[in-house]
């Protein structure tokens, strides 16, 4: 049950008159005439711009119509503890942003806004597209990139299809099956009347957001297109636009790491299960990390642990096959290098192992929240079968055996109590959970 708030923490709040100010600066730079401006926040410029450091597209609408803008402007996001000093503009360099989130103005749940790449890859972007059209370091990013070669096959094409993006940097793409690219266009959640694998309904600036998200970061579009209302570790999608999305927002599993051993036994045996989860599900898709950190996990208030950040997951179809992207350096073009070097070069599908994922969480964060927490003999297995699952050497059918026989062990050093209440108080009565 989410926490209500009272009618005057509901209404209108101060900082949200500047919210608006920035989410308006967002899509576009102001215009205002300064008289009208300088009697809502004196401090603020008009020319006072954060579009290309938050959505990257610098078009007056680039973000209109959009879910997240229609959540700003029905005041269905607020917040008002982030507010920069003099301007109550949010500080640009942060990575995230605490926000508040509602669908009926009564019961508020907390949110995140992200911020999809951080200042420096921005910068460096902005740099990439304005060379790539031998124009200066202030031209009209969304302009260059509307008139690149793959843009323009995107806008003649009916069907999303592995050649269109091919050279992407996402691990989302490296391996795309025709399957899985329909799902990103049948599920793709910005666009009015969703729900078919033709393009036929989109705008030309839906196609581009949709290429420039895939080519930034994919974390975005694995939220629509896996959600977690289906049982997929991943939390609500709620919106986004360029380089910037909101989310429900999960505490990160570094904050856990001085957990009592019970809680720790609990996000150790709930890690486990994502993983098996993305190893083998009902779609035939196999999920793995490109690498790893705790960061990209968090907990809700619950205890139920998701990704938090899902950039680094690639997808592999084992029902349909997938169409390595190829690698050939003509498939490479700005869209390549949005975040990334030109020449940065992702593993080969084949390499990919079933193992991946795990030894990478056997060898990181388990050791963290494992080591030193439970009595001999419990803590000697525990520290023996972490060496076996992080071995990257050993074949895999012995590193996923490992990694059963943890969870064997994890599951009894699990309470079952309030604080785990996304499995209470059900634990009391069933084994299953």
């Amino acid at each position: 049950m989410e926490p209500q708030l009272g009618p005057e923490a509901a209404a209108l709040r101060p900082g949200w008159l500047a919210l608006l100010l920035w989410v308006s600066a967002l899509s576009c730079s102001f215009s205002l005439p300064a008289s009208s401006l300088s009697s809502l926040v004196p401090q603020v410029r008009t020319s006072h711009n954060f579009g290309r450091t938050f959505l990257g597209l610098d078009k007056c609408n680039a973000c209109i119509g959009t879910s997240i803008c229609k959540k700003f402007f029905k005041e269905e996001i607020r917040s008002d503890n982030w507010l920069a000093s003099h301007l109550g503009l949010p500080p640009d360099f942060l990575l995230s942003y605490p926000a508040n989130y509602s669908d009926d103005s009564k019961i508020w749940r907390p949110v995140e806004i992200f911020r999809l790449v951080s200042k420096y890859q921005n910068e460096i972007s902005d740099r990439r597209i304005c060379a790539s059209a031998s124009a200066p370091k202030t031209c009209s990013i969304e302009r260059v990139l509307r008139k690149t070669e793959r843009f323009q096959k995107w806008l003649q094409a009916k069907r999303l299809t592995p050649d269109l993006v091919q050279g992407l940097a996402s691990p989302l793409l490296r391996c795309p099956s025709q399957r899985l690219l329909d799902r990103v266009v049948r599920r793709y959640a910005e666009v009015a009347d969703a729900g078919s694998i033709f393009m036929d309904h989109f705008t030309d600036r839906d196609k581009l957001r949709l290429l420039y998200t895939l080519a930034v970061n994919s974390h975005p579009i694995l939220l629509q297109i896996f959600p977690g209302a289906e049982g997929w570790p991943l939390p609500k999608y709620l919106g986004s636009c360029g380089r910037f999305l909101i989310s429900a927002s999960t505490r990160p599993l570094q904050e856990f790491y001085d957990a009592p051993p019970d809680q720790a036994a609990d996000l150790a045996y709930q890690l486990l299960g994502v993983l098996e989860s993305l190893r083998s599900n009902d779609l035939n898709y196999f999920f793995y990390f490109t690498h790893i950190d705790a960061g990209m996990f968090g907990v809700f208030n619950n205890g139920h642990l998701f990704i938090r950040d899902a950039s680094a997951v690639g997808v592999i179809d084992k029902q349909e096959g997938s169409q390595e992207a190829n690698r050939a350096g003509e498939n490479k073009d700005i869209f390549s290098c949005l975040v990334s070097g030109c020449q940065a070069q992702l593993p080969s599908c084949e390499s990919i192992s079933e193992k991946q994922s795990l030894v990478l969480v056997c060898q990181k964060l388990l050791p963290r929240l494992l080591q030193g927490r439970f009595p001999s003999p419990v803590q000697d297995d525990i520290d023996s079968i972490l060496v076996q699952c992080g071995d990257s050497i050993r074949p895999d059918p012995e590193v996923l055996g490992a990694a059963s026989q943890l969870k064997d062990i994890l599951r009894p050093l699990r309470t079952c109590d309030s604080r785990f209440a996304y499995r209470y108080p059900d634990c009391k009565y069933n084994d299953k959970f």
